[in-house]
């Protein structure tokens, strides 16, 4: 399951790898910020507080609006 986290201001930050390396890749607005080595390098910029894990939720069998309640 791929991770993501989003905050205020078109921040996004995943994990990618660089140079066979891990990083978090900081985005905003779709643009690359950096790719930073660590959490502490993400605060730099952007606000660890404000950031939300996105979580994917997995699809139901059919649709909700025909399911049998």
């Amino acid at each position: 399951m791929d991770r993501r986290w989003v905050g205020p201001d078109g921040y996004e930050i995943v994990p990618a790898y660089r140079r066979d390396r891990q990083v978090l890749r900081v985005r905003r607005h779709g643009r690359l910020v950096a790719d930073c080595l660590s959490v502490e390098e993400v605060a730099r910029f952007v606000d660890l507080a404000d950031l939300c894990e996105v979580i994917a939720l997995p699809e139901r069998a059919g649709d909700a609006r025909t399911a049998v309640r």
